[in-house]
């Protein structure tokens, strides 16, 4: 099959579609005035699937605290159920008995095999799930959504060859049988792991199961967002297992026993990013609770990108709280280790009254869609002075207008546009149920925030007036 075959499709340089919005578009709200809300978010997707899958490999029973439930996650969950792991809701700890808070995760005696995994568009479940199902006692087939299978996997698939997993593959991409014979001898291999780390991470999660455990060399450009591979390296730690990440682009994971977890999640920050930008946008103020004072989560950059583009931002006890004037300045930002806060960063410099450039985000294009493609072709379409780069993004300021804005199945593209539509009324975002991905209800919470929004206290001229030239 040749790389042409796995071309996306949902191209936003072959599909122009229509500016007008369709029946079924989410008319994006645009508020009064400045907002003032309080905005609590449900856990982490990255730490809760990373645990999930520890939790399976476990020696005992574990329990995961305010889990995040959205499709990555449930996804995640019933694949690993699929394999024989047990994953009870049960409620919190002084919560009404029935209240789902919780999961209780009892690993099996043996993961079994001969089933079908379901990954949906998650990368987590795709790149993590093979080699779990390595260790399985039959053949797991993984598939996923057509756009699933457009998305990069050959790293992770000769990888575990090297280590000695018998699979079949589709020349680097999904669908791929595993042919799990209950053990994986492992040993060390090299990758070039420079379109995604979590070709790394899958590795390291399952490796302490190994026979000699393992050990990664990444040979390539820079890995992108080497954070989330700090996040895998904590978990695993909080877990027992036994990392040496001190030589750099080399992981070593010993081979041992996984210890029963019992952990909070954390809140997801990168689904914070456009609920905090909101403050900036309007003018207004948004907290959001339980903000960890340190944190392996890349969403964090949060604090710094939104205090370079004019905002107050106060971390205390009581969590992240953001003030904005309503008046946004543009950025000059390298996004290669934050990478997945590129739309909402773009979303934030379209409405800035002088100019942006994003940079070090190449490897974007091979996430749910080409972002850096659509981002283009999205903003572009509402008047928005987009120019695409070999990697990144340059935007000038420009009067925008109302229109329709495509999603292309990826959640960050529709909180994009949910940010737009705070300074430009006529919005409409295509598909707003692909921010479930991620985030359940993202429509509920919006207008829960939107709803206390009094009368602005100043004009915010920035989108709506063509700038000098």
């Amino acid at each position: 099959m040749s790389p042409a075959d796995h071309s996306p499709t949902a191209d936003p340089t072959s599909h122009p579609g229509p500016t007008s919005a369709v029946a079924g578009d989410w008319s994006a709200p645009t508020p009064a005035g400045p907002v003032h809300a309080t905005v609590l978010l449900p856990g982490s997707k990255s730490l809760t699937n990373r645990y999930l899958v520890l939790a399976a490999l476990a020696g005992d029973r574990s329990r995961l605290r305010a889990p995040l439930r959205s499709r990555d996650t449930l996804l995640m969950a019933d694949a690993l159920r699929a394999l024989g792991v047990g994953i009870e809701d049960v409620a919190a700890e002084g919560e009404v008995a029935g209240s789902v808070a919780d999961w209780l995760v009892t690993p099996p005696a043996r993961l079994r095999g001969d089933v079908t995994i379901d990954c949906g568009l998650a990368g987590t479940v795709m790149r993590f799930l093979p080699a779990v199902a390595a260790l399985a006692h039959g053949p797991v087939r993984i598939d996923g959504d057509p756009q699933a299978r457009v998305r990069p996997m050959g790293p992770v698939v000769e990888s575990l060859r090297a280590l000695g997993v018998d699979l079949e593959d589709s020349d680097g991409y999904l669908p791929l049988t595993v042919r799990g014979r209950g053990s994986v001898r492992g040993g060390t291999v090299t990758m070039d792991a420079s379109a995604s780390s979590q070709f790394i991470s899958a590795l390291l999660l399952a490796g302490a199961r190994y026979d000699e455990g393992v050990t990664v060399h990444h040979d390539g450009k820079p890995v992108p967002s080497e954070p989330h591979i700090l996040m895998t390296v904590e978990t695993l730690r909080d877990a027992g297992a036994v990392v040496d990440d001190s030589e750099p682009n080399t992981w070593r994971v010993e081979p041992s026993e996984i210890n029963a977890l019992d952990v909070s999640i954390e809140p997801d920050l990168s689904n914070a990013g456009p609920f905090l930008a909101a403050a900036l946008v309007t003018g207004g103020t948004v907290r959001v609770p339980g903000w960890p004072q340190y944190t392996t989560q890349a969403g964090d950059l949060m604090r710094e990108i939104l205090d370079t583009m004019g905002a107050d931002v106060r971390l205390d006890r009581h969590g992240l709280t953001v003030t904005g004037t309503g008046e946004l300045v543009g950025i000059d930002i390298d996004l290669h280790d934050a990478a997945e806060l590129t739309p909402t960063v773009a979303a934030l410099a379209a409405l800035a009254s002088t100019h942006s450039s994003i940079r070090g985000v190449a490897h974007i294009r091979g996430h749910e869609t080409d972002r850096l493609a659509a981002l283009t072709a999205e903003l572009s379409g509402l008047g928005g002075a987009v120019t695409e780069t070999e990697d990144g993004l340059r935007i000038a300021p420009a009067a925008l207008h109302g229109g329709r804005f495509r999603t292309y199945h990826d959640h960050r593209m529709a909180t994009a546009g949910a940010i737009i539509g705070l300074r430009v009324p006529g919005v409409a975002v295509e598909n707003i149920e692909t921010t479930s991905k991620t985030l359940p209800d993202f429509p509920g919470l919006w207008a829960t925030m939107l709803s206390d929004a009094g009368p602005r206290t100043a004009p915010h001229p920035a989108a709506f007036e063509e700038p000098a030239r």
